[in-house]
């Protein structure tokens, strides 16, 4: 089935969900928004909202994503939102089909948030002070995720 038929589809799938199994199109429908179905999706800057803090997310330097087990995904302004939000789901970062994304505060490209380094003390939008970025700093500057996750979180907001 091509994607024109399976998005004309959708309608008739709601009405009837045994209609997805037998026309063979289940799992995930984000092929019709335009979204993958894993990794990182795009940002619409100045107009995606954090879903934790209510805020624009614009600062492409401290950006994150997550895509939960169901495969949506979520966008932060701030690895601290991304780090709480996260912290009141029934599932975390560890869980099956859970993917974790932050902006490297130096190329803009997205990075494994639970791969990358952190460097502490960078001015965030929402004043968690951690940026991330692809390689560690030389002068022991970075710190680990699991560092940032325990520092912020102790932290509380």
């Amino acid at each position: 089935m091509n994607r024109r038929h399976f998005c004309t589809a959708l309608p008739a799938i709601g009405l009837a969900p045994g209609l997805a199994t037998l026309l063979g199109i289940g799992g995930t429908l984000a092929g019709c928004s335009g979204e993958p179905a894993s990794g990182p999706v795009q940002v619409k800057w100045d107009r995606d909202v954090d879903p934790r803090c209510g805020m624009i997310i614009s600062d492409k330097r401290f950006a994150a994503q997550i895509r939960d087990p169901e495969g949506k995904a979520w966008k932060f302004d701030d690895i601290g939102c991304a780090m709480f939000w996260l912290a009141q789901r029934s599932f975390n970062e560890e869980t099956a089909n859970t993917e974790f994304w932050v902006a490297d505060y130096r190329t803009g490209g997205w990075i494994d948030a639970r791969q990358a380094h952190y460097l502490p003390g960078k001015k965030s939008p929402m004043g968690y002070h951690f940026a991330a970025t692809a390689t560690a700093a030389t002068d022991g500057e970075t710190v680990s995720y699991q560092e940032m996750k325990q520092r912020i979180l102790a932290r509380g907001k």
